[in-house]
């Protein structure tokens, strides 16, 4: 990659986090910043869709079943709200799970393989939307 492309994708990187940063000084919650809290009603609804985002991506029960030990292509999320905070040391189980949507293979359930999870979730669905799925999936006991 050449010094002129490098620096290119470099400067749109840097537009594309200062536009997702936004300014004003909203409550976190109205914003959907990572620290918010999310609407689990509406994250039951996103989880449950075949197709979720701006680029319709696999839906969450598409891939995962919520079902004890039943596997469809990722692992069981039955239960996942007990064992979420239990996954990474000094994590909790909410910054597990929105790193899990957002950065799929930053740790991977044993036995599933990398790259398997869509990768785009970050750029495809809203800060509310992760949210609310994160207020969801802490539900599910």
């Amino acid at each position: 990659m050449n010094k002129k492309m490098l620096l290119t994708m470099l400067v749109l990187t840097l537009l594309l986090l200062l536009a997702a940063c936004g300014g004003g000084g909203g409550d976190a919650a109205e914003s959907g910043g990572d620290n918010a809290v999310g609407d689990a009603a509406n994250g039951e609804k996103l989880y449950n869709q075949v197709t979720i985002g701006s680029a319709s991506a696999p839906g969450c029960v598409t891939c995962h079943s919520m079902e004890p030990d039943v596997v469809l292509v990722g692992p069981s999320h039955a239960g996942l709200g007990n064992r979420a905070g239990s996954y990474k040391e000094g994590m909790s189980a909410e910054e597990y799970l929105r790193e899990s949507i957002v950065d799929p293979d930053a740790h991977l359930v044993e036995g599933f393989t990398p790259g398997v999870m869509y990768q785009n979730y970050a750029t495809e669905l809203k800060a509310s939307e992760v949210n609310d799925l994160i207020a969801f999936m802490t539900t599910v006991k």
